[in-house]
């Protein structure tokens, strides 16, 4: 049997529209609430956003449990596949895709910065890294001796799929659970692209809380949060291409692990004294979005989108007889072997 003659033979979970909209109402009322007291006192200045905002990251995941247990729109034995947690089969193409999600996220961050700097958005150094050097002195105690600048991007460069599969994973793994782990096959019943397209701008919306306090774009209005729901759309249609294509939830896991801790990267080559505009330069933004958009279409000319498959939230389809059925007005020859030759095995498609 195929596996994805496999997946289609499941039950189907149909999520209804009250829980698919509480677990957004939720999951956006606890990112407020998580981040309030950055509201009340200095903001992104204060000494505990960091820890506030990775508390944040994992509220998408609350809302996912608390929707199970109260609306219990998933039966008890599917809740892990449904959300593409298990089981990691088939295992190879689940894991490459995991390969996919570490190592391309860097590559479209390196080439959003390329872009970045042929439009004339990013000036670079690319001879004496002058940007970087001068934020490295100046994150460090005055004479404090630093290796050469390039060994250090080097060596940044290299713990890149480290990190991201270990502590930006850990991260990323709290949004994931409930954007494509939840709210992607919630919503894929109103078709493929309406369940990417939604899903990423209500995941853009959901981070008004501390876009507005200027994190990401510097931008305290709603062009800030305009500019980064522009940028999640993009990056949730990739990374939701990576749960669908899966049927997995970790490959995307990878990836935005991956996103998060190559985001930074053109900070690298920035030369000193330039201002660029964030919303212009980084991978959340325009340049990013050019590359993400010239992927998604490779992608659609490709055929990507075609394959995958069936989830748990799909219309289960009849299973193909392992054997035609002889015509009523024409039964088989008694004795003949016609039904052990016509056909074959499906359990070894």
């Amino acid at each position: 049997m195929s596996h994805e003659a496999e997946f289609s033979a499941g039950a189907s979970v149909r999520v209804g529209l009250g829980a698919i909209t509480a677990y957004i109402v939720l999951a956006c009322g606890l990112a407020w609430l998580v981040v309030l007291p950055l509201w009340l006192g200095d903001g992104l200045r204060a000494p505990y956003a960091l820890p506030l905002m990775s508390v944040m990251m994992y509220m998408p995941a609350v809302a996912v449990v608390v929707v199970l247990l109260v609306f219990r729109p998933v039966p008890k034995g599917q809740r892990l596949r449904f959300l593409g947690m298990w089981p990691l089969r088939p295992a190879k193409r689940v894991v490459w895709m995991m390969v996919v999600g570490l190592l391309v996220p860097p590559l479209l961050v390196l080439v959003s910065t390329i872009v970045a700097t042929l439009c004339g958005w990013l000036r670079v150094d690319l001879v004496g890294f002058s940007g970087y050097t001068h934020l490295l002195t100046s994150a460090v105690p005055a004479g404090t001796p630093l290796p050469p600048t390039v060994v250090l991007i080097v060596a940044q460069a290299a713990s890149i799929p480290v990190a991201a599969a270990t502590i930006n994973a850990v991260a990323a793994f709290g949004e994931e659970l409930g954007w494509r782990g939840f709210l992607v096959p919630a919503l894929r019943r109103f078709g493929t692209w309406a369940s990417l397209l939604v899903s990423g701008v209500i995941w853009g919306l959901w981070h008004a809380p501390i876009i507005l306090l200027g994190y990401d774009f510097g931008r305290t209005d709603a062009s800030g949060v305009l500019l980064m729901t522009g940028g999640c759309v993009v990056l949730g249609v990739l990374f939701g291409w990576l749960r669908l294509r899966s049927a997995s939830i970790w490959p995307a896991v990878f990836a935005h692990g991956a996103f998060n801790a190559s985001a930074a990267m053109y900070l690298w080559f920035v030369a000193a004294g330039s201002a660029p505009d964030p919303a212009l330069v980084l991978p959340l933004g325009v340049a990013g979005w050019i590359v993400g958009t010239v992927v998604i279409v490779v992608l659609i000319a490709t055929g990507q989108f075609r394959r995958q498959p069936a989830l748990a939230a799909d219309r289960p389809r009849a299973m193909p007889a392992p054997f035609p059925e002889a015509p009523a007005d024409n039964p088989p020859v008694e004795g003949s072997n016609a039904a052990t030759t016509t056909g074959s095995d499906p359990d070894r498609s």
